[in-house]
């Protein structure tokens, strides 16, 4: 039997992890984290009319979920994460949303073993 993908479904809690989590942006992301007392991660995926049409959006939606779930291992556990798309994540490919989804997770120092900021390199 498959498990379900950890997902923030309910508006209270998008809501409360804006009120009450810390959040860091770049070009094309802007993330939203917040510590919860339960074990393992949610991830609440957010992307506005403003970004595209339902395919445009769908796809960035696929493109951040495939990020959470390839590099959930690397981060802490216990975290409620909300992740925006901009405007400028339209045109992305996957290799940009998951270097500007792992500078945010480097911002926030959620991945385990490093206080280190890894997305430095190419000036987002």
């Amino acid at each position: 039997m498959m498990k379900r993908f950890p997902s923030i479904k309910k508006n209270s809690d998008f809501q409360a992890v804006y009120r009450t989590g810390k959040s860091h942006a770049n070009k094309q992301l802007v993330m939203y984290v917040k510590k919860r007392g339960q074990a393992g991660n949610r991830i609440g995926i957010s992307v506005s009319k403003k970004v595209g049409n339902s395919v445009v959006r769908h796809r960035i939606c696929r493109l951040l979920r495939e990020c959470f779930r390839l590099c959930d291992d690397a981060l802490e556990t216990g975290l409620d994460i909300v992740v925006v798309a901009r405007a400028a994540a339209k045109n992305s490919d996957y290799k940009t949303i998951e270097h500007a989804y792992l500078h945010l997770c480097g911002l926030h120092n959620i991945i385990k073993g490093t206080e280190v900021d890894i997305g430095n390199k190419e000036g987002i």
